[in-house]
């Protein structure tokens, strides 16, 4: 990636999904300075400029790092659920603890002339809480047993009873809480006509959307990843032994 120095901030942001992450942590007003080159903004907060380009350029890294396919049909399970947790999960509560501020500052700004937006914050806001307690059911009970039956059956040892009976019970939870998460994000897409900013968007406007697009193509992964690779398998585990 090319992190010129003379490219300004507003640029970078645009370029690469990344950048306004990595401005945020450093505090680097990318919205309404934006139009100042990143070596005056560097200036401007007192930080090294070789420093904020390594930043930028890890960030882009990690992410297209955590791309890489993998064949998850074939992985231990254990493996599979320490991926979801520390990719998937990961970043599904790092994006809703950035984008929620991000969606009210839009609002305020643009939501006179924008009423989708309020729509679009009520659906989220409602999806936020709805990932919180799921993600914490899922590594709390589901995820710990599904790593435990496994880890029996390689053992060649007995399988602990399931405190809720079959596994198949709150996978079926599980299922139905994502198709209520799918829900919200097809209302979301809708109320924002596919994520397109109107003309007089400013960056925070055009980057709220484009993080949300982003949140929608992860999450979109995410349940993929459990509802047609990890439960199935489980289930499967359960029943043959």
């Amino acid at each position: 990636m090319n992190m010129a120095a003379d490219k300004t901030v507003r640029e970078l942001a645009l370029e690469h999904s990344t950048a306004t992450r990595v401005f945020e942590k450093l505090g680097i007003d990318y919205c309404c300075g934006g139009n100042k080159s990143l070596e005056d903004a560097c200036r401007a907060s007192n930080l090294s400029i070789d420093q904020v380009i390594d930043s930028l350029e890890m960030a882009e890294q990690a992410a297209h790092a955590a791309q890489k396919d993998q064949n998850w049909q074939t992985e231990a399970l254990a493996d599979l659920v320490a991926h979801i947790e520390n990719t998937h999960h990961k970043y599904t509560r790092e994006e809703m603890a950035r984008l929620v501020p991000l969606l009210d500052k839009v609002c305020s700004v643009h939501g006179k002339n924008h009423p989708e937006l309020q729509q679009v914050r009520a659906s989220f806001r409602g999806l936020v809480q709805e990932l919180t307690t799921h993600m914490m059911k899922e590594e709390g009970v589901l995820f710990p047993y599904i790593v435990r039956m496994e880890e029996a059956v390689i053992q060649k040892e007995p399988v602990l009873p399931a405190p809720f009976g079959s596994v198949q019970n709150p996978v079926s939870m599980m299922e139905h809480e994502h198709d209520s998460a799918g829900k919200a994000l097809r209302a979301m897409r809708e109320g924002s006509s596919g994520y397109t900013a109107p003309g007089d968007a400013c960056v925070s406007y055009q980057t709220l959307y484009k993080a949300l697009a982003d949140f929608e193509a992860d999450l979109h992964q995410h349940i993929h990843l459990e509802n047609n690779i990890l439960f199935p398998r489980a289930v499967a585990l359960e029943k043959t032994h």
